[in-house]
């Protein structure tokens, strides 16, 4: 029987027990023989529940036992959850996480510690929650040149803008709905502000183009700034408003990567990606576009990722399996106010300016991003339109 361990048993990590629980006959038939969580890791006081004996509050419990072969990560954050990454991998276990916040600062450095002592880390779960993305960019898309990732990242983000466009609710109105129903945190920084969209923007990047890229360099923009003005000024344009993380290579071999507010045509297949679910646009120089979707977050939905990077892990403890990227020594990412793209811009327009528009067209004088700015100092709402 193959032993397996859990680090946090928070939403996450306690849907990660209940697969193991719940799908034990399936999970032993695919991996070829029955596994078994023998610790969870976490201080917090589990002792009513059926499984209480499998906690531990200190973890070189699981560092030191050679019975141990892989272990989940799902404590979040750069803390704690990195130290005993490393240790883990250091002790010859593979790690797979969902960990999107250390995946894309710490990525290069585990996958570096991975490779050298034969074990695997997997983050399948840290970009799209349930959504198989990161394996089939690696496989079915490995002979093709990525030339773009395109997507809604954030289910939070997205469920308040479809409230905005569809129920005319007010930003404030649609967060509380958010943090009502548990979409978003009681401090939801980090997703309305796109933090966490760009985030798994990065990881994407890193994969697809092989250099690392940091997401404190990286153009980041929320949503907070949307009003109901902007949601019903784009419907009448044919767009609603997404926020889009992008990462875009150029012919140069140098690429864009950024978050921000988009104006999305009302035909394109991100428009109807609804709630809580994430749609992403990969695009291959090869197959062309293919789309993927489903629920980017929840408790089970994450967990099922989780538990099938464990499972492969455990399919590949002799040959471990080839995951890796560059060290950003490249210096692939450009300065986003180098990229030229089609802006809305809703506000007062200088005479100079509105005398080479029409109404309910974009302006047609190219100019940078820091150009726009300086001159629409006064815009009320300004975005890009993919």
């Amino acid at each position: 029987m193959l032993k397996v361990a859990i680090m946090g048993h928070g939403t996450v990590g306690s849907g990660v027990y209940d697969v193991f629980a719940q799908n034990a006959a399936q999970i032993a038939k695919a991996v070829g023989e029955e596994v078994e969580v023998k610790y969870v890791l976490d201080l917090r006081d589990f002792s009513k529940l059926s499984y209480a004996d499998k906690f531990v509050t200190d973890f070189s419990v699981i560092e030191n036992d050679p019975e141990v072969c892989v272990v989940a990560e799902v404590m979040g954050g750069v803390g704690a959850a990195y130290e005993f990454s490393k240790r883990c991998l250091k002790a010859g276990k593979s790690v797979c996480t969902s960990n999107k916040e250390l995946v894309a600062v710490h990525g290069e450095e585990l996958l570096a510690l991975a490779k050298e002592h034969n074990v695997n880390y997997l983050f399948e779960a840290s970009v799209g929650g349930g959504i198989p993305l990161i394996r089939p960019m690696m496989q079915c898309l490995a002979a093709n040149q990525i030339e773009e990732i395109c997507g809604i990242l954030n289910g939070t983000t997205n469920y308040i803008l479809s409230q905005m466009i569809h129920n005319s609710v007010a930003f404030d109105d649609a967060l509380r709905q958010a943090q009502k129903m548990g979409y978003a945190e009681n401090d939801p920084t980090a997703d309305i502000e796109g933090h966490d969209a760009c985030r798994k923007i990065c990881i994407l990047s890193d994969l697809a183009f092989g250099d690392k890229i940091d997401p404190d360099e990286v153009s980041c923009q929320g949503i907070s700034g949307i009003t109901l003005d902007d949601v019903a000024a784009a419907s009448e344009l044919g767009y609603v408003i997404k926020l889009i993380g992008r990462a875009k290579r150029t012919e140069s071999g140098k690429i864009f990567a950024f978050v921000a507010p988009h104006l999305v045509p009302k035909t394109s297949p991100l428009a109807c990606v609804e709630d809580v679910f994430n749609g992403i646009l990969v695009t291959g120089n090869m197959v062309g576009e293919v789309m993927f979707y489903g629920q980017g977050a929840g408790k089970h939905a994450t967990a099922s990722a989780v538990v099938a990077d464990m499972m492969d892990a455990i399919a590949h403890r002799e040959k471990r399996r080839p995951v890796e990227w560059g060290d950003g020594s490249q210096k692939l990412l450009l300065p986003i106010d180098q990229l030229e793209s089609a802006w809305y811009v809703r506000g007062e327009v200088p005479a100079e300016l509105a005398a080479k528009t029409v109404a309910g067209a974009a302006l047609t004088v190219p100019m940078t991003a820091a150009e726009l700015r300086e001159k629409l100092p006064q815009a009320e709402g300004a975005m890009r339109v993919l």
